[in-house]
C-alpha cells in the first residue's frame, strides 16, 4: 500500500508539474462561423502559443507579472504552491517508506512521516484542484455566454485533464497514507 501511494504520489507530482508548465490550459475553439482551422491559439500560466497546422508552434512569455489580470496571477501562485508541496509530500513519502522497517526510531518516528506525506498529499491534491477547476468552469461558462464573440471562445486544454488526473492521483495518494 505504500508502495502504491509512494507511485501515484510521484506520477501525481510529476503531472502538476507538467500541467503548470503547459501552455494548453486554454485552447482555441472552432465553432460556428469560425472558419481559421489551421491556427490554433493556446493559453497558459506563463505564454501564449500559436500552432499553425501542427508544424510550427510560437509561443511568447507574457512581458510583465506586474499586467496579469490578478485570477491568472492566484492561478499561478496556487500552482506552484502545489508544486513544491507535492516535492515535500513526495520527500516525506520516500523518508517513511525508507524507515517503515523495524528500527531503533520506533514505531511513532515511521507513524509520524507516514501519515504527514499522507496529509500533504491531499493538501497538495486539493489544492491543485482548485485552479484547474476554476479555470474549467470559467472556460465553459464564457463558452455558452453568447455575449463572447465567436474568436475569443475557449475549451479545455491539456493542461487541465493533467491537472485532473494528478489532483486524483494525488488525493489518492494521500489516502493511502492516511
Amino acid at each position: 500500500l505504500q508502495i502504491t501511494g509512494l507511485i501515484f504520489g510521484g506520477v501525481g507530482m510529476l503531472g502538476t508539474l507538467a500541467a503548470t508548465a503547459m501552455p494548453q490550459w486554454r485552447v482555441s475553439a472552432h465553432v460556428d462561423a469560425n472558419l481559421v482551422v489551421f491556427e490554433s491559439i493556446w493559453e497558459g500560466l506563463w505564454m501564449d502559443c500559436i500552432s499553425q497546422l501542427g508544424v510550427r508552434l510560437q509561443c511568447k512569455l507574457y512581458d510583465s507579472v506586474l499586467a496579469l489580470p490578478p485570477p491568472l496571477e492566484a492561478l499561478r501562485a496556487l500552482m506552484c504552491l502545489a508544486v513544491l508541496l507535492a516535492i515535500v509530500a513526495f520527500l516525506l513519502a520516500i523518508v517513511g517508506v525508507k524507515y517503515s522497517q523495524p528500527s531503533k526510531e520506533g514505531p511513532q518516528a515511521v507513524s509520524t512521516f507516514i501519515v504527514a506525506a499522507g496529509v500533504a498529499f491531499l493538501l497538495t491534491g486539493s489544492l491543485a484542484l482548485v485552479p484547474v477547476s476554476w479555470t474549467g468552469g470559467g472556460i465553459i461558462r464564457d463558452f455558452y455566454d453568447p455575449a463572447v464573440p465567436v474568436p475569443l471562445k475557449r475549451e479545455l486544454g491539456a493542461a487541465l485533464y493533467v491537472g485532473w488526473a494528478s489532483s486524483a492521483l494525488l488525493l489518492a495518494a494521500g489516502a493511502m497514507y492516511c
